[in-house]
């Protein structure tokens, strides 16, 4: 669906835009775990800034390949958020019900700014309006699997993004 060297051009490209907003203000990465990792790692380095990081990890999905619309904290952040510029790295956003509640549970801890950068964005399954400043990729609905996203913990270390067909990864 999406190939490791598209992937690969396209966080060149957010490393770089982000490096032009943020200029003279370092943003704090905030990962949301596990599936942000890879897209992390390879964006912080595309990063010419002092970045900081620091990782949440949330569940809606639990073993499923749809999303429950309960958000559930499972690791909450290490840091204080007052006064920093915040820089949400997420995996997929599909209904927007996590990112969501994400973002009002983070505002509430006073940032500079709270933004959003996700690798992809589902076309048309947002259930809540959704301000995403930074978009890899905008794909269909269909469940994906690699480069970090996962299926009952299979599939991440795959290098692209392939649709997941009910055992395998095309």
């Amino acid at each position: 669906m999406v190939s490791a060297a598209d992937i690969q051009r396209r966080v060149g490209e957010l490393g770089a835009q982000i490096t032009r907003d943020y200029s003279g203000r370092p943003p704090l990465l905030v990962g949301v775990l596990k599936g942000a990792l890879n897209f992390m790692a390879d964006l912080q380095r595309r990063i010419e800034l002092p970045v900081e990081l620091d990782f949440m990890a949330v569940s809606s999905y639990g073993a499923a390949t749809k999303t429950s619309g309960v958000v559930r904290i499972v690791k909450d952040l290490d840091v204080d958020l007052q006064g920093r510029d915040v820089l949400i790295v997420e995996d997929v956003i599909d209904s927007g019900l996590t990112l969501n509640y994400l973002r009002q549970y983070l505002g509430a801890r006073s940032p500079a700014s709270l933004e959003v950068c996700a690798l992809l964005m589902k076309k048309g399954l947002q259930r809540v309006e959704q301000d995403i400043r930074y978009v890899g990729f905008t794909i269909g609905s269909e469940f994906v699997v690699g480069y970090g996203l996962d299926v009952g913990e299979r599939f991440r270390n795959l290098d692209g993004v392939y649709n997941y067909t009910g055992g395998s990864a095309q």
